[in-house]
């Protein structure tokens, strides 16, 4: 649960101006058709919320489209008005979603939020996140975005801290709406035999490939891999780089490209929804070295669930360790 946040990423003196107009509107209430209101930052959570909330939900996320680059996004007076009118709010966290924290902070809500990257058992104490928060790089050609210093904010990549959002999604839909608890509970833990599944993949996965060493252009996918048994060979000043929109180091770029020429890679996962010159040069060094290349998004496609993403992802990652 959220209770004060770090705030990053401003909106811009224009936005905030005509974000404070929608001030003071928030009110926690139920869609016209009587079912509660959620709002997500992304999609990713809001189909977790979708899941357990079943019909009796109406959810909108902020951001929809494997299109969209969260890492860019500039939230509307829109935006601020929608999360104003929820009855439950939930954003990622730990940097990752910063324009959410002005949303909510702007719409002056009093819905409960939950922060999902504060349920990750990663998650560092308030004091060492609040002392180790990253500055905005505001002199940079590309939009970063602040971080947690040594902490992976892509926690839905985790299906441990997945499992703990979605227990209290059900949680505070039970507080809601408490006429209605006994299907919340019901629909989470049916959503908690799916990450089960997704867990048992992992174990599988682990048992043929631990300690097998892998290259990723951004850690987006850690957690999954981690849970796999898979090594992260990829030089962190080259992924950090990435994830914040600078340019990487030459140095830094000669020793990825030497690391992928050298043997004993088994794969390279890329960002589907970032890319840059660099990214290009370590995909085009992987690919030469016949490293077998994969994609992962950042969002749940169309037409796919979390976990039927999530499993899929994981196929995909055994197919390629296992050529």
């Amino acid at each position: 649960m959220r209770s004060t946040s770090v705030l990053a990423v401003a909106l811009g003196t224009a936005s905030v101006l005509v974000l404070a107009g929608c001030s003071g509107t928030a009110t926690p209430q139920t869609s016209d058709d009587g079912r509660v209101s959620v709002v997500a930052s992304t999609n990713v959570w809001g189909d977790i919320a979708s899941a357990v909330g079943g019909d009796l939900v109406d959810v909108t996320s902020i951001i929809a489209s494997v299109a969209q680059d969260p890492h860019e996004y500039e939230a509307s007076a829109r935006d601020q008005l929608t999360v104003s009118r929820a009855a439950l709010v939930i954003e990622n966290g730990g940097g990752y979603d910063a324009f959410m924290d002005d949303l909510i902070d702007g719409s002056g809500t009093d819905a409960p939020v939950i922060t999902a990257a504060e349920l990750s058992d990663a998650w560092p104490d308030d004091d060492h996140a609040d002392e180790h928060s990253d500055d905005e790089h505001g002199d940079d050609d590309h939009d970063g975005h602040d971080h947690v210093e040594g902490f992976n904010e892509h926690v839905w990549y985790d299906p441990h801290t997945v499992a703990h959002v979605a227990e209290e999604i059900a949680h505070e839909l039970s507080e809601l709406d408490a006429a209605n608890a006994a299907t919340y509970e019901a629909n989470y833990e049916a959503f908690a035999a799916g990450i089960q599944g997704l867990e048992s993949s992992l174990d599988e996965l682990s048992a043929k490939f631990s300690g097998e060493q892998i290259f990723v252009t951004e850690p987006v996918p850690l957690y999954l891999t981690e849970a796999a048994g898979l090594v992260n060979a990829t030089p962190s000043a080259f992924s950090e780089a990435v994830e914040e929109g600078q340019d990487v180091p030459a140095a830094t770029l000669l020793e990825a490209t030497r690391i992928l020429s050298g043997g004993g890679i088994r794969t390279l996962i890329a960002n589907a929804q970032t890319g840059g010159p660099e990214t290009d040069a370590v995909i085009a060094t992987a690919k030469d070295a016949g490293i077998p290349v994969l994609e992962f998004t950042e969002l749940v496609p169309d037409g796919d669930s979390y976990l039927t993403w999530m499993q899929a992802n994981i196929t995909a990652l055994a197919g390629t360790l296992a050529r």
